[in-house]
């Protein structure tokens, strides 16, 4: 229960919100090096020795997703569409999946193979993947709506973010070793809880405030970021169904739970009002899916699923 606590930590500790988020790329960066710290490459091949479904499931996230919700919104035009409206369309489609997406699968009694290959797939490819959607939201969207960022800074950006954090988990592997890793597990777990707690109180800067003067707008975005989660989970479960259920749930549950943090970062953690409440609010249902999605998993586990205290 620690990540959903931590995300209300944010919202309740307004007065530190203003500190922290100048730093919210650092976090992101931190995270990422400790994530990468709990890969298992042993995992990592066996599922890539089956490479089809691993890269189905990244191209789909990757780009059949953020494609798709461009082509409706581009074929239906809407008049509420806005360039704001685009942004959030745009780190809400167009990123990987979080980092804790494995551990997550691991939690509800499932097996996080599956889920962390597809991770590191679909996070190596953003560097590329993410710059293309924005060019082609550009491009199709309603005129003054679309999309406009600089591609190749973007994607120097991510290489960087990526690159250097996986660079520096790799060099703490090599100098500590593999077994002080896996003894350290618990340290790095404590560790991870804290930078998640600096992290939600970053991003929740101006959550508490819109609350007390929009509180029926910011419900109903609160509402809509949730919305939007669970229709990429539903979409994606019905698409991956012949894969097997419990593969199927791994994936949709990537799929709906998406690193924006890492976009955030790369754009340099400075967005619109609008679009930063959308990414602020965006990670309730990320922190509390595990709670929310427990009863599910424990028709697809052959095991009993085990107690969520992360």
């Amino acid at each position: 229960m620690a990540l959903p606590i931590s995300v209300l930590a944010g919202i309740g500790l307004p007065f530190l919100s203003a500190y922290a988020r100048p730093y919210l790329t650092e976090s992101v960066f931190l995270l990422l090096v400790l994530a990468f710290l709990r890969v298992d490459p042993d995992a990592v091949r066996l599922r890539l020795s089956r490479p089809k479904l691993t890269l189905l499931a990244s191209l789909w996230m990757a780009l059949g997703v953020p494609l798709l919700c461009t082509g409706v919104i581009a074929l239906c035009q809407p008049e509420w569409m806005t360039g704001d409206l685009a942004m959030i369309l745009f780190i809400v489609t167009a990123a990987p999946c979080v980092m804790s997406a494995p551990a997550f699968i691991y939690l509800m009694g499932l097996d996080g193979a599956l889920s962390l290959t597809v991770l590191m797939t679909a996070t190596a490819l953003v560097p590329l993947t993410a710059p293309l959607m924005a060019e082609v939201q550009a491009s199709v969207l309603p005129a003054g709506t679309g999309l406009h960022l600089d591609g190749p800074a973007l994607a120097l950006r991510l290489a960087v973010l990526l690159g250097g954090s996986l660079l520096a988990a790799a060099a703490i592997r090599k100098f500590a070793g593999k077994a002080a890793i896996a003894e350290a597990k618990s340290s790095i777990d404590g560790l991870n809880v804290l930078i998640l707690l600096f992290f939600a109180i970053a991003a929740m800067d101006g959550v508490a405030a819109s609350f007390a003067d929009r509180p029926l707008f910011t419900t109903g975005l609160t509402l809509l970021t949730f919305a939007a989660a669970f229709l990429q989970i539903l979409v994606t479960m019905l698409l991956f169904a012949p894969a097997g259920t419990a593969d199927a749930f791994a994936i949709a549950h990537a799929t709906g739970n998406r690193n924006m943090g890492l976009m955030v970062a790369a754009l340099g953690g400075t967005l619109p009002e609008l679009v930063w409440l959308w990414f602020a609010l965006g990670q309730l249902p990320i922190y509390m899916m595990p709670v929310l999605l427990k009863p599910f998993a424990r028709h697809l586990s052959p095991h009993p699923v085990s107690r969520i205290t992360h």
